[in-house]
């Protein structure tokens, strides 16, 4: 048989590898936290797929990369740093100078791009909730909690940019009626 290159056959039995060499069981919160991440981030990543403007698509190629970088951590990878969460600080200050912070309530299927990032944002919840348990243990710092937490703010965010964009081009009126 060839070289096998996707399938390890390592968790046939239930463990997976940490990046530190670690072996732990698949259904430990910190694998249910990085692999709920995970799903976040194709989330996101489809909402970029389907979005049509070019400064929120590289607002949120970058949220994946920050992201990417966050599961590795969380998955004990060697040498690598929780993203900084100044980041995403400044993606929610943007947006709410672009929506000068008027507020609505969205509807998650008014748009496909929308909808992509109000399951992302959901997700994004469950890894929070996921994060919270290795978080009181003390398995999880503190910066990498911040981040989680605040991570469904920001993709909330940018689903109220995205329609905040769609409402302009369209001539629509800013507030709901």
């Amino acid at each position: 048989m060839s070289d096998i290159w996707i399938t390890t056959k390592g968790g046939d039995k239930g463990e997976t590898s940490l990046g530190n060499g670690q072996r732990i069981p698949k259904d430990h919160r910190r694998v249910e936290t990085y692999g709920t991440l995970d799903e976040c981030q194709a989330h996101i990543g489809m909402a970029r797929s389907l979005c049509e403007y070019p400064e929120i698509c590289e607002v949120l190629c970058s949220l994946e990369q920050e992201l990417g970088k966050l599961m590795g951590y969380i998955a004990l990878f060697p040498g690598l740093v929780c993203p900084d969460i100044a980041e995403l600080e400044k993606i929610t200050l943007r947006v709410g100078e672009i929506t000068k912070k008027n507020y609505r309530f969205i509807r998650p299927g008014d748009s496909a791009p929308g909808a992509a990032l109000h399951v992302a944002r959901a997700v994004a919840r469950r890894a929070e909730r996921a994060a919270v348990g290795i978080f009181r243990t003390g398995e999880l710092a503190e910066d990498a909690y911040r981040y989680v937490n605040r991570l469904s703010d920001v993709i909330y965010a940018l689903s109220l940019w995205y329609d905040h964009l769609e409402r302009e081009r369209k001539g629509e009126p800013e507030s709901c009626l």
